[in-house]
């Protein structure tokens, strides 16, 4: 059964880290890109990150991009999310996405709050 499972959210004050992980079973994940998506209260869900396959391309929102990094680590079939500076804003449940079949996780909360 091919299934995603995010982990690593949290309450983390303005400035402060977090790195969110995406663990994948049931299909191998450099055979896969990957994307993160959030969706904060009352908005839209958003694409955040995203990693290809084989040169492992990355693609960065602007309101992430210098904070954020995405990575995968095909040993332990898991794609990161490194966030670095978070800010209020960010305040969202956080998501993994494998396009092919449209597969998603159940989600993360990441709570940015002083």
């Amino acid at each position: 059964q091919l299934q995603l499972v995010e982990s690593g959210g949290g309450l983390v004050q303005p400035g402060g880290s977090l790195r969110l992980s995406c663990a994948a079973s049931g299909f191998t994940l450099d055979d896969s890109p990957i994307g993160w998506f959030r969706q904060a209260p009352g908005k839209e869900r958003e694409g955040v990150s995203c990693i290809s396959t084989g040169d492992d391309n990355t693609y960065y929102a602007d309101s992430v991009k210098g904070r954020f990094t995405i990575s995968r680590d095909n040993a332990k079939n898991t794609v990161y999310l490194q966030m670095n500076n978070l800010k209020p804003d960010d305040t969202a449940v956080y998501y993994c996405r494998r396009p092919q079949g449209n597969y998603w996780g159940q989600g993360t909360q990441v709570t940015v709050s002083s």
